[in-house]
């Protein structure tokens, strides 16, 4: 499973990197033989402007399946971060029993 994180308008250390690469190992790691891709975009709503609302957006690129994307939002980066990759878990892991519910 490949992840690739953009980021527009937010800046995030090493430690908020490996965080994030460990909630989505938490989430998708049990699934990486159905993950190929899993894109994260992080990004401040308002940009320059102030404000605090944090968007993330996770894609989740299944094999042979249409691709899941996840969109949430909140002030808190890491809250938002959370939210966002354990739903994307969720929605896959439902894709992929409904997959297996249809082909017995």
């Amino acid at each position: 499973m490949q992840l690739d994180v953009r980021r527009h308008g937010i800046d995030i250390d090493e430690t908020s990197r490996d965080r994030l690469e460990r909630r989505v190992e938490f989430a998708l790691g049990r699934l990486g033989q159905h993950v190929s891709r899993v894109w994260v975009h992080l990004a401040d709503a308002h940009g320059p402007r102030g404000g605090s609302d944090k968007r993330c957006r996770v894609l989740v690129r299944l094999q042979h399946l249409p691709d899941v994307l996840i969109e949430d939002h909140d002030s808190d980066l890491n809250v938002v971060i959370d939210r966002a990759v354990n739903r994307a878990g969720l929605t896959v892991r439902r894709e992929l029993s409904r997959r297996n519910s249809r082909s017995h």
